[in-house]
């Protein structure tokens, strides 16, 4: 029997790579947008509180449980940013590759020394609103920052994370493997550990 859980998450990417990672086990994971669900606002001041916030609001208004992440990416040089900011680091609406432009304008000049960096993900169960208990499980994801976008697959700052395990970039990864070495992927294990 597939167990129901509704993703608290909008992008399309975050949901394939999720939806993927569990198919295997038989779960069935719905994005809140199947329910009309609009987005949480982001108001926590870490990966954690935003993640329980989008879980929260998910699992309140679809009735289901709910699994939320959130994740960003965090540079050394930039004393972490764009971390929580991630998704809106060139402005509020701002696209993968805007915000992409603005994180290599920041580190231009650079050396590769400089450029150290990792994804983090804080992955979240709740097995509904007023659960008291949430889940909660942590990735990272370890790299450096290229100086130019390279390869055509994944999104957000995929084409500039350098996987130095892979020697590629991230968005030169297969997708299989990719959701075994990433953020999300280590977030999403973890928390299946613990969910047993």
């Amino acid at each position: 029997m597939s167990k129901r859980v509704v993703l608290a998450s909008g992008n399309r990417g975050k949901i394939e790579e999720i939806q993927s990672i569990l198919q295997p086990l038989a779960w069935q994971v719905l994005p809140q947008s199947d329910f009309q669900v609009e987005e949480a606002e982001e108001t926590g001041l870490s990966f954690v509180e935003n993640a329980i916030i989008k879980a929260r609001n998910a699992a309140l208004h679809c009735n289901l449980p709910a699994i939320a992440d959130d994740s960003g990416l965090e540079v050394d040089a930039l004393s972490g940013e764009p971390g929580i900011y991630s998704s809106r680091f060139a402005g509020i609406n701002a696209t993968d590759r805007q915000n992409l432009e603005k994180l290599l304008e920041q580190l231009a000049g650079k050396g590769d020394e400089e450029r150290s960096a990792r994804f983090r993900c804080v992955m979240v169960f709740m097995r509904h609103a007023k659960d008291p208990s949430p889940v909660i499980a942590e990735g990272s994801w370890e790299g450096r920052i290229l100086t130019k976008p390279s390869g055509e697959g994944g999104f957000g700052y995929d084409p500039v994370f350098w996987v130095p395990e892979m020697s590629c970039s991230a968005a030169q990864l297969a997708k299989q493997d990719k959701n075994s070495i990433s953020h999300r992927g280590r977030a999403l294990a973890a928390l299946l550990k613990l969910l047993g």
